[in-house]
């Protein structure tokens, strides 16, 4: 557990995920108004469905998907914003990949893998929404959750594989994808629960802004798992070929594992106070 978190600490887990998230919602929100001009309050009713959305948040949510086809277009630099949103959204995701898994930075040159992964990703998140309208009749969503358990674990190894530009292994990725597609579909479950609340929540305070506040809260959760999940991939494959090669660790592995998670932390809380000297002693 010791060096799950210590792999955390090292690609900032938090900052990663929060970097996902942001990434994930300047790419996804263009794409939400869109798909509420071309199928109207049939993506709406969806997203409402799918978390039980009630009052304040149902409404706002239908404000979001419901826009004006006549008043809203992308355009020529709309559209070229949502491809740059897209490709640094895929490249925030290929460096979260690099960083857990110690590899070489490809930058823009991963480009074309990129855009490979934007394309697969959009058919994944129909598949998830197409088992979800079919089996989302059951309580908290069980049945779909369960089934999206193999699908997201089949796309997140692909996913390491095609935006690595294939230098890791599906062999090496499958504990990240296992773990990920349990811990993803268990959220899925536990934000059947807490969404409609937050959503009425933020919709009663801002309006139509708080359906773009609580998708913004849904994907940090969402980013957080998925980068947790890597970190503890990473380090359950480590194992499994320490096992393999017959080495054991050392007696005071523990404690050098201790001692780097706190100086990690102390390394990181000096840095937060250096850019605020004024709470310095």
């Amino acid at each position: 557990m010791l060096r799950v978190v210590n792999r955390f600490q090292k690609i900032a887990g938090f900052d990663r995920s929060m970097a996902l998230a942001s990434g994930a919602l300047t790419a996804v929100l263009p794409l939400t108004v869109m798909s509420g001009t071309v199928f109207g309050s049939e993506t709406a009713d969806r997203v409402i469905n799918r978390y039980g959305l009630t009052d304040g948040g149902a409404d706002a949510v239908r404000a979001v998907f419901t826009a004006d086809a006549t008043t809203t277009g992308l355009g020529v630099f709309g559209t070229l914003f949502l491809a740059i949103s897209l490709l640094s959204f895929s490249r925030t995701v290929q460096r979260l990949f690099e960083q857990t898994w110690d590899l070489k930075p490809l930058g823009v040159r991963n480009t074309r893998n990129g855009l490979w992964w934007i394309c697969v990703l959009g058919f994944y998140t129909a598949a998830v929404g197409w088992l979800y309208v079919v089996l989302g009749g059951t309580p908290l969503g069980l049945a779909a959750a369960v089934c999206e358990v193999p699908l997201t674990t089949a796309f997140l190894v692909w996913s390491g594989w095609i935006i690595s530009a294939k230098r890791l292994a599906p062999a090496t990725l499958l504990p990240f994808g296992l773990s990920a597609g349990v811990l993803t579909a268990a959220y899925s479950v536990g934000a059947t629960v807490y969404l409609p609340r937050l959503f009425d929540s933020y919709a009663s305070r801002h309006g139509a802004a708080g359906a773009v506040f609580g998708m913004a809260t849904l994907l940090f959760g969402i980013m957080l798992v998925l980068v947790a999940s890597a970190a503890l991939g990473r380090e359950v494959r480590d194992e499994l070929v320490r096992i393999r090669q017959g080495r054991r660790p050392s007696q005071d592995e523990v404690r050098h594992q201790w001692d780097d998670l706190v100086e990690q932390i102390r390394s990181r809380w000096r840095a937060v106070r250096g850019h605020h000297p004024e709470h310095s002693p």
